[in-house]
Protein backbone atom coordinates (compact mmCIF):
# COMPACT_ATOMS: atom_id res chain seq x y z
CA UNK A 1 0.00 0.00 0.00
CA UNK A 2 1.77 3.48 -1.25
CA UNK A 3 1.93 6.50 1.12
CA UNK A 4 -0.83 8.43 -0.75
CA UNK A 5 -3.63 5.73 0.14
CA UNK A 6 -2.76 5.55 3.63
CA UNK A 7 -2.57 9.18 4.06
CA UNK A 8 -6.03 9.17 2.74
CA UNK A 9 -6.77 6.32 5.24
CA UNK A 10 -5.37 8.15 8.20
CA UNK A 11 -7.52 11.41 7.60
CA UNK A 12 -11.00 9.85 7.68
CA UNK A 13 -9.71 8.48 11.08
CA UNK A 14 -7.45 10.64 12.60
CA UNK A 15 -9.26 13.93 13.95
CA UNK A 16 -5.46 15.70 14.57
CA UNK A 17 -4.25 14.92 10.79
CA UNK A 18 -4.33 18.14 9.57
CA UNK A 19 -2.74 19.95 12.27
CA UNK A 20 0.16 17.90 11.84
CA UNK A 21 3.12 19.30 10.01
CA UNK A 22 3.41 17.56 6.61
CA UNK A 23 6.63 16.11 7.92
CA UNK A 24 5.05 14.17 10.49
CA UNK A 25 2.35 12.78 8.26
CA UNK A 26 4.78 11.54 5.77
CA UNK A 27 6.89 9.92 9.03
CA UNK A 28 3.72 8.31 10.01
CA UNK A 29 3.23 7.01 6.08
CA UNK A 30 6.75 5.72 5.98
CA UNK A 31 6.46 3.67 8.89
CA UNK A 32 3.00 1.84 8.33
CA UNK A 33 1.82 -1.29 6.42
CA UNK A 34 -0.33 -3.31 5.14
CA UNK A 35 -1.04 -6.79 6.20
CA UNK A 36 -3.32 -9.46 6.48
CA UNK A 37 -3.91 -11.71 9.49
CA UNK A 38 -5.18 -15.32 8.94
CA UNK A 39 -8.04 -16.55 11.26
CA UNK A 40 -6.04 -17.52 14.93
CA UNK A 41 -2.82 -15.91 14.16
CA UNK A 42 -1.80 -14.08 17.89
CA UNK A 43 -0.81 -10.55 16.88
CA UNK A 44 0.36 -8.87 20.22
CA UNK A 45 1.25 -11.14 23.06
CA UNK A 46 1.90 -7.86 25.58
CA UNK A 47 5.22 -8.49 26.00
CA UNK A 48 6.33 -5.78 22.91
CA UNK A 49 4.90 -2.68 21.34
CA UNK A 50 3.23 -4.49 18.29
CA UNK A 51 1.83 -0.87 17.01
CA UNK A 52 -1.60 1.00 16.60
CA UNK A 53 -3.63 -1.41 14.20
CA UNK A 54 -6.89 -0.24 12.25
CA UNK A 55 -9.28 -2.76 11.14
CA UNK A 56 -9.95 -2.79 7.71
CA UNK A 57 -11.59 -5.89 7.39
CA UNK A 58 -12.59 -9.11 9.75
CA UNK A 59 -11.99 -9.23 13.25
CA UNK A 60 -10.01 -8.81 16.45
CA UNK A 61 -10.26 -10.03 19.58
CA UNK A 62 -8.39 -8.38 22.66
CA UNK A 63 -8.27 -10.72 25.86
CA UNK A 64 -6.31 -10.93 29.27
CA UNK A 65 -4.87 -14.18 30.38
CA UNK A 66 -4.40 -15.84 33.51
CA UNK A 67 -1.17 -17.89 34.98
CA UNK A 68 -2.91 -20.88 34.11
CA UNK A 69 -4.15 -19.93 30.65
CA UNK A 70 -7.46 -18.84 31.53
CA UNK A 71 -8.95 -16.30 29.04
CA UNK A 72 -11.38 -13.74 29.20
CA UNK A 73 -12.14 -11.68 26.46
CA UNK A 74 -12.45 -7.75 27.21
CA UNK A 75 -13.99 -6.58 23.66
CA UNK A 76 -13.72 -7.51 19.52
CA UNK A 77 -12.38 -5.04 16.97
CA UNK A 78 -14.78 -4.53 13.38
CA UNK A 79 -13.84 -2.50 10.33
CA UNK A 80 -12.98 0.84 10.78
CA UNK A 81 -12.34 0.23 14.77
CA UNK A 82 -8.71 1.35 16.35
CA UNK A 83 -6.73 -0.91 18.51
CA UNK A 84 -4.54 1.38 20.73
CA UNK A 85 -3.64 -0.87 23.97
CA UNK A 86 -1.19 -3.12 21.10
CA UNK A 87 0.67 -0.09 21.16
CA UNK A 88 2.46 -0.39 25.32
CA UNK A 89 4.95 2.17 24.15
CA UNK A 90 2.49 5.07 23.37
CA UNK A 91 0.35 4.42 26.20
CA UNK A 92 2.84 3.75 29.06
CA UNK A 93 0.04 4.87 31.74
CA UNK A 94 -1.37 1.49 30.88
CA UNK A 95 0.74 -1.29 32.40
CA UNK A 96 -1.27 -4.64 32.41
CA UNK A 97 -0.70 -6.92 29.74
CA UNK A 98 -3.04 -7.66 26.88
CA UNK A 99 -3.12 -10.49 24.06
CA UNK A 100 -4.66 -9.67 20.66
CA UNK A 101 -5.78 -12.28 18.11
CA UNK A 102 -7.49 -12.52 14.79
CA UNK A 103 -10.95 -13.59 15.13
CA UNK A 104 -11.46 -14.05 11.38
CA UNK A 105 -8.81 -13.29 8.22
CA UNK A 106 -8.31 -9.41 8.97
CA UNK A 107 -6.77 -6.90 7.09
CA UNK A 108 -5.34 -4.28 8.52
CA UNK A 109 -3.24 -0.73 8.61
CA UNK A 110 -0.01 -0.97 11.71
CA UNK A 111 1.89 2.35 12.53
CA UNK A 112 5.07 1.01 14.15
CA UNK A 113 4.19 1.72 17.77
CA UNK A 114 7.94 3.88 18.06
CA UNK A 115 6.90 5.99 15.12
CA UNK A 116 4.09 6.62 16.35
CA UNK A 117 5.09 7.36 19.82
CA UNK A 118 7.85 9.48 18.32
CA UNK A 119 5.26 11.94 16.99
CA UNK A 120 2.84 11.82 19.45
CA UNK A 121 5.74 13.40 22.18
CA UNK A 122 6.09 16.62 19.54
CA UNK A 123 2.13 16.66 19.15
CA UNK A 124 -0.18 16.71 22.33
CA UNK A 125 -3.19 16.19 20.35
CA UNK A 126 -2.01 13.00 19.18
CA UNK A 127 -1.02 11.74 23.18
CA UNK A 128 -4.59 12.58 24.09
CA UNK A 129 -6.30 11.08 21.38
CA UNK A 130 -4.32 7.92 22.00
CA UNK A 131 -5.48 7.77 25.15
CA UNK A 132 -9.13 9.01 24.93
CA UNK A 133 -9.62 6.23 22.22
CA UNK A 134 -8.11 3.44 25.16
CA UNK A 135 -10.21 5.45 27.81
CA UNK A 136 -13.25 4.52 25.49
CA UNK A 137 -12.84 1.03 25.05
CA UNK A 138 -12.60 0.56 28.94
CA UNK A 139 -16.60 0.84 29.82
CA UNK A 140 -16.55 -2.48 27.49
CA UNK A 141 -13.87 -4.30 30.23
CA UNK A 142 -15.77 -2.88 33.28
CA UNK A 143 -19.11 -4.17 31.81
CA UNK A 144 -17.66 -7.48 30.92
CA UNK A 145 -15.98 -7.84 35.06
CA UNK A 146 -19.38 -6.98 35.90
CA UNK A 147 -21.09 -9.60 34.16
CA UNK A 148 -18.47 -12.22 35.74
CA UNK A 149 -18.34 -11.07 38.96
CA UNK A 150 -22.04 -10.42 39.84
CA UNK A 151 -24.32 -12.31 36.98
CA UNK A 152 -25.35 -15.68 37.07
CA UNK A 153 -24.40 -18.25 34.35
CA UNK A 154 -27.98 -18.14 33.04
CA UNK A 155 -28.16 -14.64 32.47
CA UNK A 156 -24.80 -14.61 31.33
CA UNK A 157 -25.21 -16.75 28.81
CA UNK A 158 -28.49 -14.94 27.49
CA UNK A 159 -26.68 -12.01 26.88
CA UNK A 160 -24.17 -13.49 24.91
CA UNK A 161 -26.06 -15.33 22.54
CA UNK A 162 -28.73 -12.14 22.07
CA UNK A 163 -25.87 -9.80 21.42
CA UNK A 164 -24.10 -12.09 18.86
CA UNK A 165 -27.29 -12.40 17.49
CA UNK A 166 -28.14 -9.12 17.31
CA UNK A 167 -24.44 -8.01 16.01
CA UNK A 168 -24.22 -10.34 13.04
CA UNK A 169 -28.21 -10.66 12.13
CA UNK A 170 -28.33 -14.21 12.52
CA UNK A 171 -30.14 -16.60 14.66
CA UNK A 172 -27.22 -19.32 14.35
CA UNK A 173 -24.28 -18.40 16.16
CA UNK A 174 -21.48 -20.08 14.58
CA UNK A 175 -18.92 -21.14 17.92
CA UNK A 176 -18.30 -23.85 19.76
CA UNK A 177 -19.00 -24.12 23.45
CA UNK A 178 -15.15 -23.85 23.99
CA UNK A 179 -14.93 -20.90 22.09
CA UNK A 180 -18.17 -19.59 23.68
CA UNK A 181 -16.70 -20.55 27.07
CA UNK A 182 -13.20 -18.10 26.01
CA UNK A 183 -15.42 -15.29 25.04
CA UNK A 184 -17.10 -15.35 28.70
CA UNK A 185 -14.35 -16.19 30.65
CA UNK A 186 -15.94 -19.79 32.26
CA UNK A 187 -15.30 -23.43 31.74
CA UNK A 188 -16.37 -25.27 28.39
CA UNK A 189 -18.41 -27.99 30.99
CA UNK A 190 -20.05 -25.19 32.27
CA UNK A 191 -20.84 -23.54 29.40
CA UNK A 192 -22.14 -26.70 27.47
CA UNK A 193 -24.38 -27.69 30.81
CA UNK A 194 -26.39 -24.69 30.67
CA UNK A 195 -26.72 -24.68 26.80
CA UNK A 196 -27.98 -27.92 27.54
CA UNK A 197 -30.57 -26.73 29.85
CA UNK A 198 -31.46 -23.99 27.50
CA UNK A 199 -32.04 -26.84 24.59
CA UNK A 200 -34.08 -28.37 26.70
CA UNK A 201 -36.35 -25.12 28.04
CA UNK A 202 -36.91 -24.30 23.75
CA UNK A 203 -34.80 -21.78 23.93
CA UNK A 204 -31.85 -22.81 21.39
CA UNK A 205 -30.88 -25.48 19.38
CA UNK A 206 -27.55 -27.07 19.76
CA UNK A 207 -25.59 -28.54 16.28
CA UNK A 208 -22.59 -29.18 15.66
CA UNK A 209 -21.98 -25.71 13.34
CA UNK A 210 -23.34 -23.75 17.00
CA UNK A 211 -25.94 -22.86 18.33
CA UNK A 212 -29.46 -22.02 16.91
CA UNK A 213 -31.60 -19.64 18.84
CA UNK A 214 -35.30 -20.69 18.86
CA UNK A 215 -36.92 -18.26 21.55
CA UNK A 216 -35.74 -15.15 21.08
CA UNK A 217 -38.23 -13.17 23.32
CA UNK A 218 -37.92 -15.71 25.94
CA UNK A 219 -34.22 -15.45 25.70
CA UNK A 220 -33.89 -11.91 25.85
CA UNK A 221 -36.07 -12.26 28.85
CA UNK A 222 -33.56 -13.50 31.11
CA UNK A 223 -30.96 -10.79 30.16
CA UNK A 224 -33.25 -8.69 32.48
Amino acid sequence: MSEIVFESIYREIFPFWERLPDAEREYICRNSYDVTYPKGKNIHDGSECSGVILVRSGCLRLYMMSDEGKEITLYRLHKGDLCMLSASCVLDAITFEVFVDAEQDSQCCVVSGPAFAAVSKRNPDIRIFALETAVSRFSDVMWVMQQILFMSMDKRLAIFLSDESARTGLDTIPLTHGQIARYMGSAREVVSRMLKYFAGEGLVEVTRGGVTILDKKRLRELTF
